[in-house]
Formats: structure tokens, sequence, C-alpha cells
């Protein structure tokens, strides 16, 4: 396992109208030291196409295929078990990075000796328009973890050395999977940056658009997967609510 090798995760699904906007964004960052795991989960549009095309002209490209579509936690945990780096990163298909994010996130890594990472973020519409920046804290616990999903998904990175541990098929399986990997590491550390590292695409017909379904799936993760009892939950129920007003209003994700 080379030192500075990051495995890239991407799950891929029906993704030819963003895939090659993702892909060009991983395979052109600063630090080239890579593979980029693609797992297509299905697809029946022109994506296993334009994988098999991008894995013809770069080794660092490994293309996975899912017998049957089984979702993006499926696929993500497919990816982890292909991945051969020291660290693992994690990028969607519709969504893209700034050349740098890697180069700028293992030196943060580097000099704070933490073992969970992200960074900040732009929310960006079908249009192009940019809806706001999301700018998470220097550092967050589980406690903190908490009250919001402070690590977009699409920023996140961990140290391979942690652990892996699997994405489960539940609602929010970001939010839990880092949970879970912050509370592990105790704490998970910020990128220092000028500006935001990734861009993340809002989808009109996104899963995550359904306010109140999204609202039911973080109250079980509270009683079922953290265990916290009813007030304990309530009370970070509340913070979440706020949390997530601020972060579609564009403003800087904080502690409550």
């Amino acid at each position: 396992m080379s030192r500075d090798l990051v495995s890239v995760i991407m799950p891929v699904y029906n993704a030819e109208a963003w895939l090659r906007r993702a892909i060009d964004s991983v395979l052109a960052q600063s630090h080239g030291e890579l593979e980029l795991i693609a797992v297509d989960d299905g697809s029946s549009d022109r994506s296993p196409d334009m994988l098999d095309a991008y894995a013809a002209i770069d080794a660092r490209v490994r293309v996975l295929r899912q017998p049957c579509n089984s979702g993006v936690a499926a696929a993500r945990n497919a990816g982890i078990a292909a991945a051969r780096g020291r660290y693992i990163s994690f990028l969607d298909a519709d969504d893209w990075w700034h050349p740098a994010k890697l180069e700028r996130q293992l030196a943060s890594v580097r000099r704070t000796g933490a073992l969970v990472s992200y960074s900040a973020y732009w929310r960006v519409a079908e249009d192009g328009r940019v809806l706001g920046k999301v700018t998470p804290p220097p550092q967050v616990t589980w406690r903190d973890m908490l009250a919001s999903n402070f690590i977009g998904n699409l920023t996140g990175m961990y140290v391979r050395r942690l652990g892996d541990i699997p994405f489960q098929r539940i609602g929010h399986e970001d939010y839990v999977f880092w949970l879970e990997q912050v509370r592990r590491a105790g704490c998970a550390v910020c990128v220092e940056s000028d500006e935001p590292l990734a861009w993340y695409l809002v989808r009109e017909r996104s899963l995550s658009a359904n306010k109140l379904r999204a609202a039911s799936w973080q109250w079980e993760i509270y009683r079922s997967v953290a265990k916290l009892g009813l007030m304990h939950s309530a009370y970070c129920m509340a913070r979440y609510v706020q949390h997530a007003v601020m972060k579609r209003r564009g403003h800087h994700a904080e502690h409550a």
C-alpha cells in the first residue's frame, strides 16, 4: 500500500449527464497518486460505456459492476472493499472537486494528525446558480455531529488505519457513516483553505429534498443508531432543524 495513495469511491447510476465533470475533477487533482474506483450500480444509460472509455485511457480508473441496482450504500461498500489506498474519500457522480482538494486535505491530515478530514463546499443548482457556501466548524466531535452532519460526504476523507466500516442501507446513510467514524476517531478536522474544495449539486428531485422524510430519518438515527434517550433526542432534533435551515440559506454551519 503506497503511503500517499488515495482511493476515491464513486457510485454511478444513470449519471451520464454529470459523469464526465465528476471524473475529470478527480483525474485533474494536483495530487495525482490516486485510484478512482467507479462502481456502476446497474446503469441503463451511457454511464457504463463512459466509465470503460476512461479506464482505457487512464490506469488510475477502476470500474466495478454491481450485479443489479443495489443502492448507493452497497455501491460504496463494494468500492471500499476493493480499495488499495491508505486514504479513502468519496465523490458522487453528480458532484465535483476543486483541483487542489486532495493535496490540501492530505497536507491538513499530516499537519494535524487527524484520522477524519472534511472541508467547506458550495451548493449549486442544476442551472448552475450558486445557492450558498457550507462552511463547517474547524473541528467536530461525536457530540457536535449529533446536531448536524458537518461532514459533506463529497469532502470527507479518512485514514485507513482508523478501520473501514460499511455504509448502512438507511436514510441519511452518509450521516450515519461519518457519525460513527468521528466517534471512533475522537474528532475530525476541517481543511484550512481560502476557498471551498467541492461543489454539491442540489437536484430538484433528490431523495433528501423531502424535508419530512429526512426529519423522520434523523429521529430514527438518534433513537436507534445513537441510542439517545427521548429528551436528548428531542434536544438534538431541535438543533438539527436549526442547522438544516442555516445550511439551506447558505449560512455558515457552526456549533450550536
